[in-house]
């Protein structure tokens, strides 16, 4: 078996599991954004009265942080109201980030685990070598009840990216060039195992990014063995023992790709699709309003790293905006300290507090209708950011730390050599 036909075996009590079977699982943590006022709904529709176990479930308000509308004030003092009377161990409120960054930082992401969220890129947990993935409302409100939820256990995909990046080019134009050779449907209702000895050596911010897009393959889940930076990342958190299930050397997988990125260039995913992927030297070189990094794909500290070492002294363009939006407040706190948050600033870049922000077209940087956004997040389809007249492009913080340099497209590995 593969380590994630063992994660699901394990937890539904079988000792093997086959591919297409469905098994009924016990959840190890649960997750409610606060998209999903539903989720509380449905559970005392469904009859529910008290949570499986309230050290087992949390709310996490990210995606309107602090609330932009009245509606979304509801929302929050609803989903706050729920927490306390349940008496939930895990909050985290506007004061914290996106669900995926506060997570693991809190502690209850872990090697082996089933995390359920009610957020499609929770595959990005696969960095930690868990079983992460996204439901709806009514499949939360099962899991907050009972603790357990159906699977059927996915075909496994394996993806063995080799080789060193070259200098400038960042994990996000890894899975960008990935997606675009493969598609955006290359993996529906599959896990993907991503291997090789890019994969071996990369620390925990840049397996997050590539794990998060999977779902923009369609996978289920996502899974990497974890890797010595991941294990120290999270026994520094918690306590709680965990194990590495191995995958059978006899595994056969449904398919298997090999890349190779040693002579990588910077990708971008052009309008409106996330596999609409060209290297950034066939990339047009439009006029750029705004320059995005932040979001559960490139808001952590090696986001705001790359864009500061880019533009430290220097001024971004007259008639583009840059906004910042750190992953979390511990990010924040990191990128400040560093110093990278001064050097942004006085570049001119507009920090907002970590939450999910302009990625869904929620708050804090949205776009109007003909404006062009160069973004470090995950999503292009039209109206993803704000206007469906606007248009978004997919890329590394560094080309969006180098649009909102130069004010247009360009290859962030010319900046500081002079040729912009």
């Amino acid at each position: 078996m593969h380590a994630i036909e063992k994660i699901l075996a394990r937890a539904s009590g079988k000792d093997t599991v086959t591919t297409g079977e469905i098994v009924k699982a016990k959840v190890d943590f649960a997750e409610v954004n606060d998209l999903y006022l539903q989720t509380i709904y449905s559970f005392y529709e469904m009859g529910g009265k008290k949570v499986w176990d309230k050290d087992k479930l949390c709310f996490v308000f990210d995606h309107y942080a602090p609330a932009p509308t009245i509606k979304s004030a509801q929302i929050h003092k609803e989903m706050r109201q729920f927490v306390q009377e349940q008496g939930l161990t895990h909050h985290f409120d506007i004061n914290t980030g996106v669900c995926h960054q506060v997570m693991p930082e809190a502690g209850v992401v872990w090697p082996g685990m089933i995390l359920v969220a009610t957020d499609s890129h929770t595959t990005t947990h696969g960095a930690f070598g868990a079983f992460g993935t996204g439901v709806g409302a009514t499949d939360m409100a099962t899991i907050m009840i009972s603790g357990e939820l159906w699977f059927r256990v996915p075909e496994i995909i394996k993806i063995e990216i080799n080789g060193q990046l070259p200098e400038g080019v960042m994990a996000k134009d890894v899975i960008l060039y990935i997606l675009g050779k493969l598609g955006a449907d290359a993996a529906v209702y599959k896990a993907i195992e991503f291997c090789g000895s890019y994969v071996e050596n990369l620390g925990v911010a840049e397996r997050m990014v590539i794990c998060n897009m999977a779902v923009e393959m369609g996978a289920k889940t996502a899974y990497m063995v974890p890797n010595q930076q991941v294990l120290e990342y999270v026994k520094a958190r918690t306590n709680r023992p965990f194990d590495i299930l191995e995958t059978d050397p006899d595994f056969k997988y449904a398919e298997s790709y090999v890349f190779d990125i040693s002579q990588l260039s910077p990708q971008v995913a052009v309008p409106h699709s996330v596999d609409n992927v060209v290297p950034i030297e066939e990339a047009p070189s439009v006029k750029v309003d705004q320059a995005f990094i932040g979001a559960c794909t490139g808001g952590r500290v090696e986001d705001i790293k790359a864009a500061a070492d880019l533009l430290r002294g220097k001024k971004i363009h007259p008639h583009t905006r840059l906004v910042v939006i750190p992953a979390s407040n511990e990010v924040f706190l990191e990128a400040n300290k560093l110093g990278y948050v001064e050097d942004l600033i006085k570049a001119g870049a507009t920090f907002s507090t970590p939450g999910c922000g302009p990625c869904l077209g929620a708050h804090e940087g949205v776009l109007a209708s003909g404006e062009v956004c160069v973004t470090a997040s995950n999503r292009n389809f039209p109206g993803r950011m704000g206007s469906t007249g606007a248009s978004v492009y997919l890329a590394s913080p560094a080309t969006a730390a180098a649009a909102a340099l130069t004010g247009h497209l360009v290859d962030p590995r010319t900046i500081n050599k002079g040729v912009e």
